[in-house]
């Protein structure tokens, strides 16, 4: 395994400047959802009324991330000792859980247009659906930098982007609808719309869960990092050990560490030499060990877990 696995390649940019361009791009964003509405019901394209909802969740989603930023900015206090940094982490499960109600929500919408076919004006859903690429790919780009650091960005920028390729679907099927009247074409973009934001959201909340619930860091093995600590001269063992993510960049250690018999009096020295260890191998930086001579070491105890 590659001894580098807490290398970040961060892409940190001015939290100011962040600000201003997630500003930037909700208030394209709700601009746009105003005119696919109106041109969705003047059209009467399923599609284009779809792409539009999810277009406002693009916005509302921008929103929540530009809000959950601001305070993931604040320190630790008495009451949030690891600081605020999970907001960003809360606010990515909720995007990507909107995700999936809007997914499945146009999938019932298509079953039933499917069901009961409507007549629908192919050039108007063309023009705007254009429209809205144009502003989907001026979004991504606002956000697509910052999306590279912060889960909480990139559940935004991934609701931008499922939006980008609706746009292109409605594209072509307004096209269709144009050159061959095939109006069945408008429910099976949807369907095609929905299944994408699905895959993509079910492919993505996973990681924001395990966080949340307290889950060993996915790129680290967990064996691996005790087997390091007791490579470490005068360890004796490592047990109860509990190792988790405190938010997307920030891995914690918390374990009982058994000291050889014989080299108590070097018990600090050890515990730093474990310390430096795990920040310069697995990039862990908050480490708390719980020292035990060999002689008074808890009986029969567990690798993971416990008090």
């Amino acid at each position: 395994m590659p001894h580098d696995h807490h290398h970040h390649h961060h892409h940190h940019v001015d939290p100011d400047a962040g600000d201003a361009r997630l500003a930037g791009a909700i208030a394209v964003n709700l601009l746009l959802t105003v005119a696919q509405v109106a041109g969705g019901i003047l059209s009467g394209s399923l599609a284009m009324i779809a792409d539009a909802l999810h277009n406002f969740s693009d916005a509302i989603s921008l929103v929540i991330a530009a809000v959950a930023r601001k305070i993931a900015r604040r320190p630790a206090s008495a009451d949030m000792p690891f600081g605020y940094a999970r907001a960003e982490v809360v606010a990515a499960l909720v995007n990507y859980t909107t995700l999936i109600v809007i997914g499945l929500y146009l999938v019932m919408e298509a079953v039933l247009r499917f069901l009961s076919p409507e007549p629908v004006e192919g050039w108007l859903v063309v023009i705007i659906a254009a429209l809205a690429l144009v502003v989907d790919l001026v979004t991504a780009l606002l956000t697509w930098t910052m999306s590279k650091d912060s889960v909480n960005i990139r559940a935004a920028f991934l609701h931008n982007l499922a939006d980008a390729l609706g746009s292109v679907a409605v594209i072509v099927a307004g096209t269709v609808i144009l050159l061959f009247g095939w109006t069945w074409i408008d429910p099976l973009v949807t369907l095609l719309i929905a299944g994408y934001i699905l895959w993509m959201a079910f492919s993505e909340i996973g990681g924001v869960i395990r966080i949340l619930m307290l889950g060993s860091p996915p790129e680290l093995t967990p064996r691996e990092v005790l087997d390091e600590a007791r490579k470490v001269a005068g360890v004796d063992g490592l047990h109860k050990a509990h190792l988790w993510q405190i938010d997307e960049h920030r891995a914690a250690l918390q374990a009982h560490l058994v000291v050889r018999e014989g080299a108590w009096g070097e018990a600090d020295t050890i515990k730093a030499a474990v310390k430096d260890r795990m920040k310069a191998r697995f990039g862990i930086a908050h480490v708390v060990l719980e020292m035990e001579c060999a002689q008074h070491a808890c009986a029969a105890p567990q690798d993971w877990g416990g008090a």
